[in-house]
């Protein structure tokens, strides 16, 4: 009788517990990232044949994938595939959670709801081209965007941010004093700068397809024409120098003298978009090079007429176009824009984030600042953020997109060795071993949360069993009281 009246006991408190644990799963079947709890029994020391009761011989979580649904943050992010969100209180105590509804914080970092820093990688190298070496950041000047782009090779992001100063407005025509000498229009040098944009952004585009290809730069290509044999052909008003350049006739009536002329060609070859002529008056010799990398022309049809007698002259090519590729190939492209916009007396600045990662760089204690003006990109500036699918960080503002860091994830040998410390924190133990990179075993999806994974269906069953236990074993109690009370009637 005493023991039923303590098996009952024991049940009474095991149930209580299972009945606690599955309560705090409906309790927080809408809590973000929430892990279910799992409660197991044990039999207790038999003694004569029969049982002792029953103990709880486990509580432990289910690190189960929740369901993912979609939300209107930019900066919520849920974990698809195994590991947990990094995250350090104040003191620099590192926790995990698999809750992913983020903000932004005062001081710009990116935070959970309970103001932890999220912690990840941040990049490890800024890289400016600028036309002012004074000048690194952009600044109010810098109102053309010319390009924001990321290209991911797998193990570096490079995040390329270009802007210019205003072109249209500072391009000037040269002095007639640089006639012969790539001499060009205002107009001119603002077609100049839009081939050669153009170009840089579709070699950005071709590195973003390709970012591990070799680094090759590209050439430009330089042909020569040679007019001495046939200066002396020209004389008056009515005899002309001329030659056709891809589909365009380029024609200069005899004006002046010799030198004159063939300057006045030089100019007009000059002021083709995208080409740069420079003549030799003396020679007669002129140099022609395309300013866009890698892309070709043809020159032909290169003659005098004198008197209606034309005669042909040779053409020849100084260097061959090639378009180059990886890298290299961008950076000569950037180099052709910069200085076309140089030379329509704009400026020009350019800043790439490096940022390499992979699951041999292990941690970094890093937390991850929003703030455009703490990363020294955009003076007092605070963008919008989102978060790509694999886990970066950008801040957009005015057309840029600024790569500011790279979420990161961790995982652990035994998950079910982790502490639960509440607000879906948890911490490691000697149990759960220490963290590793877990950037290799899951993908993080942006304007995305995890779902608790609590099944309301089998919680509620499990509430019903528990608590029908419950109600038995109360009353294998109260019948152990009866025998109790009827024995000691007895006695007496």
């Amino acid at each position: 009788m005493i023991g039923a009246l303590w098996n009952g006991m024991s049940g009474i408190i095991a149930y209580d517990k299972g009945i606690s644990v599955e309560s705090n799963n409906a309790a927080n079947i809408s809590t973000v990232g929430h892990k279910r709890d799992s409660i197991t029994f044990e039999d207790i020391l038999y003694s004569y044949d029969y049982g002792k009761g029953v103990n709880t011989q486990s509580i432990s979580k289910d690190f189960e994938q929740g369901n993912i649904r979609p939300t209107n943050s930019n900066i919520d992010v849920a974990i698809d595939g195994k590991g947990f969100f990094i995250v350090q209180d104040k003191s620099g105590q590192n926790f995990y959670t698999r809750a992913g509804n983020f903000i932004q914080a005062e001081d710009g970092f990116l935070k959970t709801q309970d103001n932890l820093n999220v912690m990840g990688l941040i990049p490890q190298q800024k890289r400016v081209i600028s036309s002012n070496p004074a000048e690194n950041i952009f600044t109010d000047d810098y109102i053309k965007n010319l390009s924001s782009i990321t290209v991911n090779s797998n193990t570096t992001a490079y995040n390329i941010n270009a802007r210019a100063t205003n072109y249209i407005n500072s391009a000037q025509s040269d002095l007639m004093a640089q006639s012969g000498d790539n001499y060009k229009t205002s107009g001119t040098k603002i077609s100049d700068v839009e081939a050669t944009l153009s170009d840089y952004n579709q070699k950005l585009k071709l590195f973003q397809t390709s970012p591990n290809a070799t680094s090759t730069p590209s050439t430009n290509q330089i042909s020569k024409i040679d007019y001495s044999n046939v200066l002396s052909d020209l004389n008056n008003e009515n005899d002309f120098i001329s030659v056709t350049i891809d589909n365009n006739v380029v024609r200069q009536n005899f004006d002046t003298d010799l030198a004159t002329t063939l300057k006045k060609l030089s100019d007009k070859v000059s002021n083709l978009e995208g080409f740069s002529s420079i003549v030799d008056a003396t020679t007669g010799v002129f140099t022609i090079e395309k300013l866009v990398p890698g892309k070709e022309f043809k020159v032909y049809d290169a003659i005098v007429n004198n008197n209606n007698t034309l005669s042909q002259v040779n053409t020849t090519k100084a260097q061959d176009a090639k378009q180059g590729s990886g890298l290299a190939m961008i950076e000569s492209s950037r180099d052709a824009l910069k200085k076309a916009l140089e030379r329509a007396d704009a400026k020009f600045l350019e800043v790439t984030n490096i940022l390499s990662y992979g699951a041999n760089l292990g941690f970094t204690a890093s937390g991850i600042n929003t703030r455009l003006d703490a990363q020294t990109l955009v003076k007092d500036a605070k963008g919008d953020i989102t978060i790509s699918d694999d886990g970066f960080v950008f801040v957009g503002i005015e057309g840029n997109k600024f790569l500011v860091g790279k979420i990161g994830t961790a995982n652990f040998k035994n998950e079910d060795g982790l502490k639960a410390e509440g607000n879906n924190l948890y911490s490691a133990t000697k149990e759960s071993g220490p963290a590793t990179n877990a950037d290799n075993t899951n993908k993080l999806i942006s304007n995305f949360l995890e779902n608790a994974n609590v099944n309301m269906g089998d919680t509620l069953s499990m509430l019903m069993i528990y608590q029908k236990a419950f109600e038995a074993n109360s009353k294998s109690i109260t019948t152990s009281d009866e025998f109790l009370q009827t024995a000691m009637n007895m006695i007496k």
